[in-house]
């Protein structure tokens, strides 16, 4: 039986609750962090931001069924971590202009940094419905694809990273991005827009220069782990 590293759990609980923290998630939503390739720890099954220090995620088999205490949406982890080798670590949140936004069936575009990250935009989910079976996991695991961030319809985001770090930073980056797209759209300049080329959006979209670090810092200061 494989067993999570304290080290694990640790990075589970500091994400989940910097997610909690910032407003991201509320009462719903988890995160996890792949153990191997057949094994991930998705936190407690508790609102975010309340994980106490100590309190254990649940490891999950990629392939399986879900064990016992474990959130139905849990899923969609499964979903992704089975397509995507690339992907270490998956933020299901709520954040509130994301969802905003996409009760007009939209997403961010690349308008500024942290919007490129999507570019040209972030897949939409187009179902408002919880994801409670494989066939709707299996749907939004496909509609993310090779992205970093797909967007439910008036139901949240799923981001994807190489790390649960880089999933928590995207989180942060795609909430600010509808926040321009909704900026701008309040503004009527939506038709006079300066979106990111494709290749404006790969040279910004970088990692490079503890881009993903410092905004991870920023995110879990404070944190009591």
């Amino acid at each position: 039986m494989v067993t999570a590293s304290h080290e694990a759990q640790v990075l589970v609980r500091r994400a989940a609750r910097a997610l909690g923290r910032s407003g991201l998630a509320h009462a719903y939503g988890h995160c996890s962090s792949r153990l191997d390739a057949a094994h991930f720890l998705v936190c407690a099954a508790r609102p975010m931001g309340l994980i106490a220090p100590g309190e254990d995620g649940i490891v999950v088999p990629v392939d399986g069924p879900l064990p016992e205490g474990v959130l139905g949406e849990v899923r969609i982890h499964q979903q992704i971590y089975r397509r995507r080798p690339d992907v270490g670590g998956v933020a299901r949140s709520m954040p509130a202009k994301a969802m905003s936004l996409s009760t007009l069936r939209l997403t961010p575009r690349a308008r500024h940094g942290t919007g490129s990250y999507f570019a040209p935009c972030a897949p939409l989910w187009d179902d408002p419905q919880l994801i409670r079976t494989e066939e709707q996991a299996a749907g939004v695991a496909a509609t993310l694809a090779g992205n970093r961030a797909v967007v439910m319809r008036g139901n949240g985001v799923v981001t994807a990273g190489a790390s649960l770090e880089e999933a928590v930073v995207f989180t942060w980056y795609l909430e600010d991005a509808a926040r321009v797209e909704l900026d701008v759209l309040a503004s009527g300049g939506a038709g006079s827009e300066a979106l990111f080329s494709a290749e404006e959006a790969k040279l910004r979209a970088v990692g490079s220069g503890r881009i993903y670090e410092r905004m991870w810092e920023y995110l879990t200061h404070g944190d009591p782990e």
